[in-house]
């Protein structure tokens, strides 16, 4: 029943693609309009249905070639002069940031084409990574993208699963195929948390997504200094240099692969999606990019909020009389923090503001090197300075190691104090603490997380096409959503929204196209509506109107209330920019209205039921999300199997366990790690050490137990046991760890404390290396190969 409506569809759609394309090349600009409609009139391409069908060709009868004419071959083309296009995607970067938008962050590639730009001051997201991805690269809203939330809190529910639906075609395949090539570097936090492995599958991968070429890492953040990277669907070591920095590497590939493109295929467009994954943290960068930053922030984050205001009232994208709205009760007034606070606290911005400033560096060379080509001006640029509001999620005091805040375990002041000069370097995974992220979303009150607030969900946008705007240096004011950029795309290269993509009908796109702004700064909007939720904070705009309520700050670990005791704020947003005047207690019915507005959108998008578990949707039993480890007490893995991530390896955590070893000691002795789990920020690893057996326990990087065999291991075939018993009392608790070869006990010692949740979001487990960071000093960052052989290594839970 199903095939046959599908291929209903798919007739209908075929039958009718003639006239709709005609209407899609009208929208063109006018620059490239004629060209095209006349073009595609002589030989029209059925670009509803993808991909694009070849014709059929009659039989020849001719006995002989040379007597014979070949019918014309069928290529599929993109429209003629269809642009280029290229996204940049920053990470966790609020409104007030940027220079280009009045932050203190100075970026002057941004800046640079905002003159030669558009600036968009009205451009929102949805208040959270994965969904903002999955949105911007679909034009559909998250939830219908299945993508809720991150992939790693996926559940059962419609809306949540975390595996985009077949009905929902990324644009990057649409322009594929109509004839682009198209790469992704960087950031890949849209591919299920399960499916990344050698298993798959790999539908959801970024190659499988549309994506001719990619290099970057899949997951939500990743060590600049060392991150675990796949280049297209494998995984490789990235270069061993002293001075490696993702975001140059990114960079690097981004240029090379434009390079190879125009150098081959002058003619063929390009998509080119550039998500570095700064700035989000851990926040690393070079100390040369911090040092300019030196005590521009000692003034502290309230002054930074008044400064950042009248800058962009100055700038024009704030209205003037705009107030800044009021600060979050958690947030401590700067005049009343310690000495030490405003220390750590103002190194902290430093080290952020270095990172914003070099990620623009980096993405500069990426323009440049269009530029150089003579591509430039016929290249459509979306620079969307963050993909939420900044980060709130470092806590009230900032991190020096992310993972203590997974853990549940506070880090002091006077910790990090001590390891200040440390921030933003490779042995730091850092975070600022919340107040910045108060002021880095100026005027706005809340953060990343908090969706529906501005303060989460607005986010500052440049357009640039030469080719296709006039206008230079001005701003525009029409409310925009991240779904609007697909189809923006659409309309730009003259190509129509495809009505089936690989046999299966498409979803609609439900952003609106941007198209009509850029040559009318006056236009009315177009994008009326649009629901907000993640988490339980949620919220709805209407016409010029905003209603939201904060259900948990990213900095809560639980709720404030019950879902339906929520508080919802009113705001008409035309006339307060800032939300700073709450109209709920004044206008209750219009509060309701618009309540029942997000009500009805909610489920036409499939948000409900709300789910605001925290710590519990971490667990994938208890989420109701597939799991590679489900009922099993023991993995066998084997040498080369390498970055196996927390959810596709066994979670040995708060229990009883053995780690068993059948290697080969070659003649002389053997060294080299065995298998470990994630690195320096915390970690396991089962080693040999100048022949002797060993194993590591690295505590959040706070505290290191180890366990040490005082005789070399014998050659030949050996078993190699490290056995760990719990002492039990709830998680992250200690125990004892023995360590027996051929059976026989050789040592044993105390494991003091274990880390109850999580190891790390980027570093996983590997057979025969430690790779990325190294858990212990007793081997080398990235030469520590085991160097005898190993049959295999089973984990067994007790």
């Amino acid at each position: 029943m199903r095939r046959r409506t599908d291929l209903s569809a798919i007739l209908a759609v075929t039958c009718g693609v003639l006239v709709g394309w005609l209407s899609a090349a009208g929208r063109l600009p006018r620059l490239a309009a004629d060209e095209t409609k006349a073009s595609e009139t002589e030989n029209p391409l059925p670009r509803d249905v993808l991909p694009i069908p070849e014709p059929k060709r009659a039989p020849i009868s001719t006995l002989d070639a040379r007597n014979a004419k070949a019918p014309p071959r069928f290529e599929v083309k993109a429209p003629a002069r269809a642009p280029n296009v290229l996204i940049v995607l920053i990470d966790d970067m609020g409104f007030g940031q940027s220079s280009a938008f009045g932050g203190p962050i100075h970026m002057p590639t941004l800046d640079k084409l905002a003159r030669g730009g558009l600036r968009y001051n009205k451009f929102h997201t949805t208040a959270l990574c994965s969904p903002t991805r999955a949105a911007l690269l679909s034009g559909r809203n998250h939830h219908v993208c299945n993508m809720g939330s991150i992939t790693e809190t996926a559940t059962a529910f419609p809306g949540q699963t975390g595996q985009r639906p077949n009905s929902v075609a990324p644009l990057a395949e649409m322009l594929r195929l109509n004839g682009y090539s198209t790469a992704a570097f960087g950031k890949s936090h849209e591919t299920a948390a399960w499916e990344v492995s050698p298993s798959g599958p790999t539908d959801r991968w970024p190659t499988r997504s549309g994506f001719d070429k990619f290099y970057g890492f899949i997951g939500g953040e990743a060590n600049q200094w060392s991150p675990a990277i796949y280049e297209d669907m494998t995984r490789i070591e990235v270069p061993k240099d002293p001075n490696y920095h993702l975001m140059t590497d990114l960079a690097n590939q981004a240029i090379k692969w434009t390079n190879s493109q125009k150098a081959l295929t002058p003619d063929k467009p390009f998509f080119t999606y550039f998500a570095p994954g700064a700035t989000h943290a851990p926040h690393h960068v070079p100390k040369e990019w911090i040092a300019r930053y030196k005590g521009q922030f000692d003034q502290g984050w309230d002054k930074v909020r008044e400064e950042t205001l009248a800058r962009q009232i100055k700038l024009g994208v704030v209205p003037a009389g705009t107030k800044l709205a009021p600060k979050p009760e958690a947030i401590k007034d700067w005049d009343k923090l310690s000495a030490d606070e405003k220390t750590l606290f103002a190194r902290q911005m430093e080290v952020f503001a270095g990172f914003g400033e070099y990620a623009d560096a980096e993405v500069g060379r990426v323009i440049q090197a269009i530029e150089d080509l003579g591509q430039l001006d016929n290249t459509l640029v979306f620079y969307i300075v963050g993909d939420n509001g900044a980060s709130g999620e470092g806590t009230m005091n900032g991190l020096f190691n992310e993972a203590t805040y997974f853990n549940g375990v506070p880090e002091t002041v006077a910790e990090i104090l001590k390891r200040i000069d440390e921030l933003g370097g490779p042995n730091s995974y850092g975070h600022y603490a919340a107040g910045w992220a108060v002021a880095g979303d100026a005027p706005f009150t809340w953060t990343k997380q908090v969706a529906g607030s501005y303060g989460g969900t607005r986010n500052g946008m440049v357009v640039h096409w030469p080719k296709g705007i006039a206008a230079r240096g001005e701003v525009r004011s029409q409310w925009h959503h991240v779904i609007d950029i697909a189809p923006t795309i659409l309309e730009a290269a003259g190509l129509p929204e495809p009505k089936v993509v690989n046999s299966t009908p498409q979803t609609p796109i439900e952003g609106v196209s941007m198209l009509y702004t850029f040559a009318d700064a006056k236009a009315k909007d177009r994008h009326r509506t649009q629901y907000f939720e993640i988490f339980g904070n949620r919220g709805i705009y209407h016409d010029d109107w905003l209603a939201h309520t904060v259900h948990r700050a990213a900095w809560e670990m639980t709720p404030r209330h019950p879902l339906l005791e929520d508080r919802w704020e009113l705001y008409h947003v035309d006339e307060d920019f800032s939300s700073a005047n709450d109209l709920a207690a004044k206008q209750p019915e219009k509060l309701k209205e618009l309540q029942a507005l997000f009500l009805k959108e909610a489920i036409k998008n499939h948000v409900l039921p709300l789910d605001d578990r925290a710590i519990e949707r971490t667990n994938a039993a208890l989420a109701g999300r597939p799991d590679l480890m489900a009922g099993r007490t023991s993995l066998t893995v084997y040498e080369g199997m390498l970055g196996m991530t927390e959810n596709v390896f066994i979670n040995a955590k708060n229990r009883s366990h053995t780690i068993t070893a059948e290697v080969q000691v070659p003649k002389g002795g053997a060294n080299g790690v065995i298998l470990s789990q994630a690195g320096r920020f915390g970690g396991w690893s089962l080693y040999v050490k100048d022949g002797k057996p060993a194993y590591a326990y690295n505590y959040l990087g706070l505290s290191s137990s180890r366990v040490a065999a005082p005789t070399p291991l014998p050659e030949g075939k050996v078993t190699v046991r490290f056995e760990f018993t719990y002492d039990g009392g709830g998680p992250g608790k200690g125990g004892k760890g023995t360590i027996f070869v051929n059976g026989e006990k050789v040592a044993e010692g105390r494991i003091d404390k274990t880390q109850g949740y999580i190891f790390s979001a980027d570093e996983g487990a590997d057979v025969g290396l430690d790779g990325e960071t190294p858990v212990t000093d007793d081997y080398k960052q990235g030469d520590n190969r085991f160097t005898g052989k190993i049959s295999k290594v089973t984990i067994e839970l007790k």
